[in-house]
């Protein structure tokens, strides 16, 4: 996350990017409880949305394959996650990872509870 800049913690000025993808991650990861970057094409996208759908929780799903700039808003996530597959499930800001770990956050009872505390305005 190292392109991310940011003023001392004192100070309540909004972020400042290195790209315009950057802004658009940060704010949709920000903006909403759950956010899955995804592909229409990709089975474990389809598996994760799915499980959203069944445990009723919305979220906003951004098919990076149908982006002009997908390529590179998957590149920045690369970047910020240290991760290059899709899908990258973020909950309440923070990326949980990809469909087996939101699998396995679900299983173990703890994917509701962070969801939970979101902080939407």
């Amino acid at each position: 996350m190292g392109s991310q800049q940011s003023s001392s913690p004192s100070q309540n000025k909004p972020p400042t990017f290195d790209t315009e993808e950057h802004k658009f991650i940060f704010d949709n990861v920000h903006n909403n409880c759950v956010t899955v970057f995804s592909k229409t094409s990709c089975i474990h996208c389809t598996n994760t949305k799915k499980l959203f759908n069944e445990i009723g929780v919305p979220y906003k799903a951004i098919e990076i394959n149908k982006m002009e700039s997908g390529h590179k808003v998957q590149e920045v996530l690369a970047d910020i996650t240290k991760q290059n597959t899709v899908p990258r499930v973020f909950v309440n800001g923070e990326c949980i990872g990809g469909a087996s770990d939101t699998r396995a956050l679900h299983q173990a009872g703890q994917l509701l509870r962070m969801i939970q505390k979101c902080k939407i305005k």
